[in-house]
């Protein structure tokens, strides 16, 4: 459920973090859905269209290709192809694993090993969109790596650092539910109580690849959420 409180993105706030001819990166808030849903609630990447059509006074339709989502509870870094040209090329990106997706995550309970590699078979269940992690193969399930280590404790919770592997539906939130660290506010994977804003405290933090046309390294930081205990991570 989305708590009327939370802030959604519009042209006029959008937390734009990158923008070239080819790219722009969005600090994606937790209202937010990156695509349409049967919510019927405006996508982030109409808003995006938007403030690309005013800022450049652009007549007509304006082209912008998602390349990935993120769960609408969670925040950080979307990237979009503002050309039909680099759109496949990021695509391929993802497909190659050649994008690096890091997210920081907070957790109640720390996992007992500080740092380590997590390895499931996720399966999706569309009725309720959940995932389930099994430690073996089943029919219909599909291979989840992740890794992830400790930054920092808190007085009541841990921030983890954790780089995927694999990009399956609600991964990062399913696998840490498994080793009895959900991420909080994560009342679908085991938390005990929600966030006031909706949210969930987890936030896509760095992306780092080879830039598809300038051929530059580029490495973009979505700033953390403004409150309280984000602002402890730092």
């Amino acid at each position: 459920m989305i708590h009327k409180k939370n802030i959604v993105s519009n042209k006029e706030n959008l937390q734009v973090i990158y923008e070239d001819n080819h790219i722009i990166a969005i600090n994606k808030r937790s209202g937010d859905i990156v695509q349409g849903d049967k919510t019927g609630d405006k996508p982030l990447s109409d808003v995006v269209k938007e403030y690309i059509k005013d800022k450049y006074n652009k007549p007509g339709n304006v082209y912008l290709g998602t390349v990935h989502r993120l769960d609408r509870p969670t925040t950080g870094l979307v990237l979009f192809a503002k050309t039909s040209k680099v759109l496949p090329r990021l695509n391929k990106l993802f497909l190659t694993k050649e994008i690096t997706k890091t997210y920081w995550a907070l957790v109640k309970k720390a996992p007992v090993k500080s740092n380590g590699t997590l390895i499931n078979w996720l399966k999706k269940n569309p009725k309720n969109n959940k995932s389930t992690a099994y430690i073996k193969e089943i029919p219909e399930s599909k291979k989840a790596i992740l890794h992830y280590s400790t930054l920092k404790k808190l007085d009541n919770y841990t921030l983890l650092e954790v780089k995927l592997e694999t990009g399956r539906h609600h991964q990062i939130r399913t696998q840490l539910s498994t080793i009895g660290s959900p991420i909080k506010g994560d009342l679908k994977y085991g938390f005990d109580r929600s966030n006031k804003d909706g949210s969930i405290c987890l936030h896509a933090r760095f992306i780092e690849f080879i830039h598809p046309v300038t051929k530059e390294p580029i490495k973009i930081t979505a700033d953390l959420p403004n409150d309280a205990i984000w602002n402890a991570c730092y």
